[in-house]
């Protein structure tokens, strides 16, 4: 599978998504190694976490995993989030969900993930969302600090406009290497609104999450569009999901989606996107019937 570089790392172009790990009814170690196998074999080495998902649970269901087969910790590419303090879990305290980009935080946040994940370095930190309160040079001296100690390899962001990233690097000595934000054909403001435009200005590959738009994209009203996808995946021996991860790998921002599922079967099939042709017609067909007209 081709590989993208970020700066210090190289991910997979197609990512694992964690976020629902800890839905599967089976969260043993035994079925989280069979997940991680499954990416593996397509050559999809990459696993998006985050300390919040699953309640701040599904980071220690991968340590699980990796404790009972440590051999696989040095075949994968781990990325985690931090920053956002929800009251459940371990901050059942807060009194309500907020950010938090403070130095102690950011720092305390990194070494739980590494304990909870059985692992001595996380190979991307993203700050998960953008926080009103972030003093962005404290914010930046704790992430190159993180660097300079090996305990992160790269860091990113997440969720941030353009003015926002820009704010953070500048108090950075580290380069930011990615923004992970909501794109799909059902999430299209990335495309116009300047986002992918000032990741693509610099050379910086964007990670896409929910690209499929948790699955609205075959809701009702979208009869057309829902046929054309079917269509086009008849022709590659693919499905539909295949199809919309296939629109968005043909963007020249060389971007990254990220796909979460539990199944097993479906996993095994993440890969398919990668064979199915899409064209600048077809693209753009796809588009107009995502927005319900043509473009101007």
């Amino acid at each position: 599978m081709e590989r993208v570089s970020l700066g210090a790392i190289e991910v997979s172009r197609l990512v694992y998504g964690m976020w629902r790990l800890g839905d599967d009814p089976d969260t043993s170690p035994a079925h989280v190694q069979a997940k991680l196998e499954a990416c593996l074999a397509q050559g999809i080495t990459t696993m998006d976490q985050a300390d919040i998902y699953g309640g701040y649970t599904a980071e220690a269901l991968l340590g699980a995993a990796l404790r009972a087969a440590p051999g696989l910790r040095d075949r994968i590419e781990i990325v985690t989030k931090c920053d956002i303090v929800a009251p459940v879990g371990r901050h059942a305290s807060a009194r309500v969900k907020h950010y938090d980009t403070s130095a102690a935080h950011v720092t305390a946040s990194v070494e739980t993930s590494l304990r909870e994940m059985a692992t001595d370095r996380i190979d991307l930190l993203l700050i998960h969302r953008p926080d009103p309160l972030m003093d962005h040079h404290e914010t930046g001296r704790a992430l190159d600090a993180l660097v300079a100690a090996g305990k992160v390899r790269a860091v990113g962001v997440s969720n941030f406009r353009p003015w926002d990233f820009s704010l953070l690097q500048s108090a950075m000595s580290t380069r930011l290497v990615t923004n992970q934000i909501e794109l799909s054909l059902g999430a299209r403001e990335p495309f116009t609104n300047g986002d992918l435009a000032f990741l693509q200005e610099r050379g910086i590959a964007p990670m896409a999450w929910s690209p499929l738009s948790g699955g609205t994209l075959r809701a009702e009203g979208r009869a057309d569009l829902v046929a054309r996808m079917d269509a086009l995946a008849a022709e590659s021996g693919t499905d539909w999901t295949a199809v919309a991860v296939a629109w968005l790998l043909r963007h020249p921002a060389r971007v990254i989606p990220v796909l979460g599922t539990n199944t097993l079967s479906r996993i095994a099939t993440i890969s398919e996107a990668l064979r199915v042709p899409m064209d600048r017609q077809k693209w753009f067909e796809l588009l107009t019937l995502a927005q319900g007209h043509e473009v101007a």
